[in-house]
């Protein structure tokens, strides 16, 4: 009985700690006092908060270079009035395989040809055909945190 009183209180105490931290009212305020502050600033949640400044997408250029391993890479043009839905994909009139080469685009790569299971497919697998979902067009704007990322040099047979 002693034992249960004991963790009784303990709880008690630990959860009149952890309840106020989790409504954003201990420390400095949305932060929930482990001094980490959202992209949306200092605004609490049930707050609007003010849209973040549009970015002003680039022109045709060159692919930026990847932030991480496994980032898909960036769209290196604007993707305006693209249409992609279950019928039509707009992507593919110049990254599939058959168009690829004349467009002078890079190809879809083949782990898009690939269900969950790992299966090989005929045609770019379900869950990779909404392009966007994972791939997004360049703008100029700056990291939104720090990155060292540096991707491994490619080694050049015969050099």
């Amino acid at each position: 009985m002693k034992k249960t009183a004991i963790v009784g209180v303990m709880l008690a105490l630990g959860t009149a700690a952890v309840v106020p931290a989790l409504h954003g009212q201990a420390g400095n305020g949305s932060s929930g006092g482990n001094g980490v502050v959202s992209l949306r600033g200092n605004v609490a949640i049930d707050e609007t908060s003010r849209p973040p400044d549009l970015k002003r997408w680039q022109r045709d250029r060159r692919p930026l270079p990847r932030q991480h391993v496994g980032q898909p890479p960036l769209i290196p043009h604007s993707i305006k009035g693209y249409k992609i839905n279950l019928k039509f994909n707009k992507c593919l009139t110049c990254h599939s395989w058959a168009n690829a080469d004349e467009a002078g685009a890079p190809k879809v790569s083949v782990t898009h040809f690939k269900d969950r299971e790992g299966n090989v497919l005929a045609n770019i697998a379900p869950r990779r055909y909404f392009c966007t979902q994972c791939h997004v067009p360049q703008v100029d704007a700056p990291p939104l945190v720090e990155n060292t990322f540096e991707p491994l040099r490619t080694i050049h047979p015969g050099r």
